[in-house]
C-alpha cells in the first residue's frame, strides 16, 4: 500500500525523538482541456465529494474540452460530414475527437 506514489512520505520526529513516516494522500490535479490546456470549469477536483454531477458535464465531451473546443470539433466534424475539409486539414491532436464525433 505504501509503496504507491499517490501517498506523500512525511518525514516526523515524535516528542520523544523517535523518527517515523506518515502517508498522506497528494492533492488531485485540476481538471484541464485536453486541447487547450486551459481549465475545466464546473468540475470540482475535491476527493471528498461524490456524484456524478460533480465529476463531469452532462454535455458533449464534458470533463474532457471545455466548451471552446468541443464546439471547434463539432463544427469541423459537420464540414467533413458534407465535404467542405478534408480530415488532412486538421490537426492531430483535433483529428481524434473529430474521428470520435463522426463515428457517433
Amino acid at each position: 500500500m505504501h509503496r504507491s506514489r499517490s501517498l506523500r512520505k512525511l518525514d516526523r520526529v515524535t516528542p520523544k525523538d523517535r523518527h517515523v513516516i506518515h502517508y498522506k494522500r497528494r492533492p488531485g490535479s485540476l481538471p484541464i482541456c485536453a486541447i487547450c490546456k486551459s481549465e475545466l470549469n464546473g468540475i470540482s477536483n475535491a476527493s471528498n465529494k461524490k456524484g456524478r454531477t460533480t465529476a463531469t458535464n452532462s454535455r458533449l465531451f464534458g470533463g474532457v474540452l471545455c466548451a471552446r473546443c468541443a464546439a471547434n470539433i463539432i463544427t469541423l466534424a459537420s464540414r467533413i460530414e458534407y465535404g467542405e475539409m478534408k480530415l488532412n486539414d486538421i490537426s492531430i491532436v483535433e483529428r481524434a475527437y473529430v474521428l470520435q464525433m463522426i463515428s457517433h
